[in-house]
């Protein structure tokens, strides 16, 4: 299937690892204009040459942190009219909610709240005056099947989640859509970094814990970033302009609801 986006341009936040890279992979694939942002050069550096060989497109790195307005400045001064948006930001490690201080609970809302919708704010009228526009943001499961320990993460993306359903409502006329992906246990760095956070007083390894979430999962295994990566730049396609303000979950099944 054509997409029907080449030559559009994408500023994709994450973009050097995981499933921020997937997302970059593919729409470099569909013939996009990307540009990764993230906040380490030598990793994006990597990552562009990786995609740029694989898809023989070249992929432009901007160094940006999207908690920071200084970050959001240089992510548009490398992509200043992106028509793809794809805000994607690590989450914090689980913890004890009685332990978290008052900076915590802002630098949670700072990546995974204040800073997507910032970067909203500063792109959407130009996608109206196009025409055109898709935002993702990569979200989690939590914010349908919240854990404790996660708190920082369920709060923070819930109040993106509401801040989304209302704005997608008012653009779509314009051809401008805005959708959330809530992955569930996948296989990247930030998976095992999670993993890593709950072993303290497990008695459990490493792999032990590992190999137990996956199988735990409905579909026996964890998810490839790629997989995400191809749902992404569904939604971001052209004929993906009759779906807006939804949270597709992509969970192999995990989430245990009809609704």
């Amino acid at each position: 299937m054509d997409l029907g986006i080449q030559g559009k341009h994408a500023l994709i936040f994450g973009g050097s690892r995981g499933m921020g890279r997937a997302c970059a992979l593919q729409l470099s694939r569909e013939g996009v204009h990307v540009t990764i942002a993230a906040r380490t050069l030598a990793t994006l550096q990597q990552a562009a040459a990786e995609i740029g060989e694989q898809t023989g497109n070249p992929v432009r790195v901007t160094v940006a942190d999207i908690t920071t307005e200084a970050g959001r400045d240089s992510a548009l001064q490398a992509c200043p009219a992106p028509d793809i948006l794809v805000n994607n930001a690590d989450g914090p490690a689980p913890g004890d909610f009685r332990k978290w201080t008052r900076d915590d609970w802002h630098q949670a809302l700072d990546s995974m709240m204040i800073g997507p919708i910032e970067m909203m704010r500063r792109t959407v009228d130009g996608m109206i005056e196009r025409k055109f526009g898709r935002i993702v943001n990569i979200v989690s499961r939590s914010v349908k099947t919240p854990q404790l320990e996660m708190g920082l993460s369920n709060g923070a993306r819930s109040g993106l989640v509401g801040f989304v359903a209302g704005l997608a409502r008012q653009t779509v006329r314009h051809n401008v859509t805005v959708n959330n992906l809530l992955p569930g246990v996948f296989d990247t760095d930030a998976q095992r970094r999670h993993i890593q956070g709950m072993l303290e007083g497990t008695g459990k390894t490493f792999e032990q814990l590992w190999d137990e979430r996956g199988r735990g999962n409905p579909a026996g295994r964890y998810g490839q970033p790629q997989e995400l990566g191809a749902l992404c730049a569904f939604v971001c396609s052209a004929h993906a302009g009759y779906i807006t303000g939804q949270n597709l979950l992509i969970d192999g099944g995990g989430y245990p609801g009809t609704f």
